[in-house]
C-alpha cells in the first residue's frame, strides 16, 4: 500500500522556514508537523526507509530542500523541472518576501538554495532523482546541480527529456519517478 500525501505550499513558500517571516514556517510544517501527524493517523512505515518526497518546479526545491537537510526522515527524494537554484531569478516568485531581496540578504538566498546544500549529503543515505525538460527555464540550473553532485560524487539519476515547464511533462516524469520510489522501498524492505 502507498500513501500519497500532497501539502500545499502556497505559491511562494519554497518550502523553507522564512528568516524574515516568522509566519512562514513551512520545513517546519512539512518535515515535521505532518510527518507527525500522518505517522499518527494511519498506518506508516514510521522510518525514512518508508518516506520519500518529490515535487514539481517550487515543489521540486522543497523535496530536495527537505530531504536534504532531514535525511533522518526521509529516504529517496526527487524534483521534476526544479527550481534546484532560484539565485538566477532574484525578481520572480515573490522569494524576496520570505528572504529579503537579494542585493540586501544574498547569505539568505545562499543558505536557502538547493544547490549550496550539497555538503549535507552524507554518501548514499538518501536516495535521488530528479530531471527537467530542455526547453524549460530551469534547465540550466539543474544541470549545473546534476554537474555539482557528479563532481562530489552524490549518487543520483539525473534525466532530461523533451519538454516545457508544463503539466504534460510532470504527467510523464511522475511516472519514472514512481518507480525509482518503488524499487527503493522494495529494497528498504529487504
Amino acid at each position: 500500500m502507498l500513501i500519497i500525501v500532497c501539502p500545499d505550499g502556497g505559491k511562494t513558500s519554497w518550502y523553507f522556514d522564512s528568516p524574515i517571516d516568522a509566519t512562514m514556517k513551512y520545513e517546519t510544517y512539512v518535515s515535521k508537523e505532518l510527518i507527525d501527524y500522518i505517522d499518527q493517523a494511519y498506518s506508516t512505515i514510521k522510518d525514512k526507509a518508508g518516506r520519500a518526497i518529490t515535487g514539481l518546479s517550487m515543489g521540486g526545491h522543497g523535496a530536495f530542500y527537505l530531504s536534504f537537510r532531514h535525511q533522518d526522515v526521509f529516504g529517496a527524494a526527487g524534483s521534476m523541472s526544479g527550481g534546484v537554484d532560484f539565485r538566477p531569478f532574484p525578481n520572480n516568485w515573490d522569494i524576496s518576501k520570505r528572504l529579503g531581496t537579494f542585493a540586501q540578504e544574498p547569505q539568505n538566498w545562499d543558505k536557502n538554495t538547493v544547490i549550496n546544500l550539497l555538503d549535507l549529503i552524507k554518501g548514499s543515505s538518501l536516495k535521488i532523482i530528479f530531471d527537467c525538460g530542455v526547453d524549460d527555464f530551469f534547465c540550466t540550473v539543474n544541470r549545473n546541480l546534476h554537474q555539482k553532485m557528479l563532481e562530489n560524487k552524490i549518487p543520483h539519476d539525473y534525466i532530461e527529456r523533451p519538454g516545457r515547464h508544463t503539466w504534460e511533462y510532470w504527467k510523464n516524469s511522475i511516472k519514472y519517478q514512481l518507480v525509482f520510489f518503488n524499487d527503493f522501498f522494495l529494497s528498504s524492505s529487504n
